[in-house]
């Protein structure tokens, strides 16, 4: 595994120091400025929050610029598996870091992630040992070990903050029915989960998923509309 997680941060609006925490975890072939901007679109929503969106540690071969979590060959089946539970342990490390960073609890924390970035968030937002606020996960899926169902990782689960998956109803890369999996998935864990599918949507986030996400977040934190 690569070294240690960096990338872009915006601190918060407000005065006196973060109140809370949201770590974007970007998709496959990106890096941390891929999204970095969902920050600045829910500043007014979270002025309180600080920000973060650190480029994943390793390089990502069919994009030489970009960065993977982990990587993906589609010829293994359980390579999404095998990939979460490989990078979990440094994005781990780089939470515990960021929380320190802002001297904030875990129970402040966000995760919120795209496509490979959001099987991150799930696997390793379920198993911290505090909850934390909420999971927004777009155009991603739970990923469970091939051919199992939920309950092989209930024993790994211990938290279960609240859940928001987005997703586009077009999504060719990964499709719309790993959206309805997950929620099922989860709900079987008894997690708390919402969706919203985005029709004519593709591989991506629009508009109506940003806003979805931002209010998502802007009631698990308390914070007050502007």
């Amino acid at each position: 595994m690569a070294g240690e997680l960096n990338g872009p941060r915006l601190a918060p609006r407000s005065r006196g120091g973060a109140r809370q925490l949201v770590i974007f975890l970007h998709g496959y072939g990106a890096d941390g400025n891929d999204l970095i901007e969902l920050g600045r679109a829910w500043q007014n929503l979270l002025p309180d929050a600080a920000f973060v969106s650190p480029h994943a540690p390793e390089p990502c071969g069919p994009a030489p610029r970009g960065r993977q979590w982990f990587s993906l060959t589609f010829r293994d089946k359980n390579e999404r598996w095998v990939g979460v539970n490989k990078s979990a342990p440094v994005l781990e490390r780089f939470i515990a870091e960021e929380l320190k960073r802002n001297n904030l609890a875990g129970t402040a924390l966000a995760l919120v992630g795209f496509s490979q970035g959001a099987m991150m968030a799930l696997h390793v937002g379920l198993r911290r040992a505090e909850r934390p606020a909420a999971i927004v996960g777009y155009s991603g899926m739970f990923v469970l070990p091939d051919g199992a169902g939920p309950d092989a990782v209930s024993r790994d689960v211990k938290v279960r903050p609240p859940v928001l998956l987005v997703h586009g109803g077009r999504d060719d890369l990964i499709p719309a029915q790993a959206l309805l999996s997950s929620a099922q998935y989860l709900a079987a864990l008894e997690i708390p989960t919402e969706w919203h599918l985005s029709a004519g949507l593709g591989h991506g986030i629009d508009q109506e998923g940003l806003r979805h996400g931002g209010e998502f977040l802007a009631k698990r934190f308390g914070a007050k509309a502007p």
